[in-house]
């Protein structure tokens, strides 16, 4: 074999642990495309988009549903993603539960304040304990991550985030936890600030429309726990909900997003 075609196989590899690792069903798919190419002489690159779509679209949500899983709404009545690349990266799974609180919660904000739940990374669509990373926990369908909500310098609340990803942006860059769990070793912890992807926006933290978004959630039965940053639950008045908990040094900072978990 000559080092022309073991680079190929390497490439190859590596291309279907990455798409896997980011998509879960990706690399299946590629591996798909190169039989198909094999077989028909077509091209790669036109051949996996079509089939990557196709599956996106039309086969992977009912395959989903043998796993318990639904996909959740790119937008409909006040729920929406942050944007298109949660769905395109099969990123916005979730059990039937969670969808349902979802839906009933973004019904009711959207009616009483006009607020939008703009949801970021879910689950992916198969396996308990498939790893959606960077997260050490969205692998079992009931975990997903909410945007906070934000106002402009005129104090106008607004749908629009900070950032491209929808996370990184912190509503204070320095506070008591970050500081502790990095002085303990957890390098980690404040990693979201290079996850924004770009920032877009220059606008403030809406703490009342955050508010009404958790407190929503926490109405909810089906909610088991919330994270956020323990200063905010403090400065937000929510310290009497024993449901919203501080997430622990191993995870990252969560006063850019609230995760939200169902039992």
């Amino acid at each position: 074999m000559s080092i022309k075609n073991v680079f190929k196989i390497i490439t190859h590899i590596v291309w279907i642990i990455l798409l896997t690792a980011l998509t879960q069903v990706g690399g299946f798919i590629w591996v798909l495309t190169l039989i198909l190419c094999k077989l028909k002489q077509w091209k790669k690159r036109y051949v996996f988009i079509a089939l990557y779509l196709l599956f996106n679209a039309v086969i992977i949500p009912p395959i989903a549903n043998y796993f318990g899983r639904v996909r959740l709404p790119i937008s409909k009545q006040g729920l929406k993603c942050k944007n298109i690349t949660y769905p395109i990266l099969f990123r916005n799974y979730v059990k039937p539960k969670l969808k349902k609180l979802l839906e009933d919660s973004a019904l009711s904000l959207i009616e009483q304040d006009n607020i939008k739940i703009t949801y970021l990374d879910a689950n992916f669509p198969f396996y308990d304990g498939f790893p959606l990373l960077p997260h050490r926990s969205h692998n079992d369908g009931k975990k997903i991550d909410i945007c906070f909500m934000y106002k402009t310098k005129n104090g106008l609340s607004t749908n629009k985030k900070p950032s491209i990803s929808g996370y990184g942006v912190y509503v204070k860059k320095e506070n008591i936890a970050t500081k502790n769990c990095i002085e303990k070793g957890y390098w980690q912890y404040d990693f979201p600030k290079y996850l924004t992807l770009g920032t877009i926006n220059n606008l403030d933290f809406d703490a009342n429309a955050t508010k009404k978004i958790i407190t929503t959630f926490l109405s909810k039965s089906a909610t088991q726990k919330i994270f956020i940053e323990p200063y905010l639950k403090t400065e937000l008045k929510l310290n009497r909900y024993n449901k919203i908990r501080f997430h622990g040094c191993k995870a990252v900072r969560h006063d850019d997003h609230i995760h939200l978990q169902i039992k």
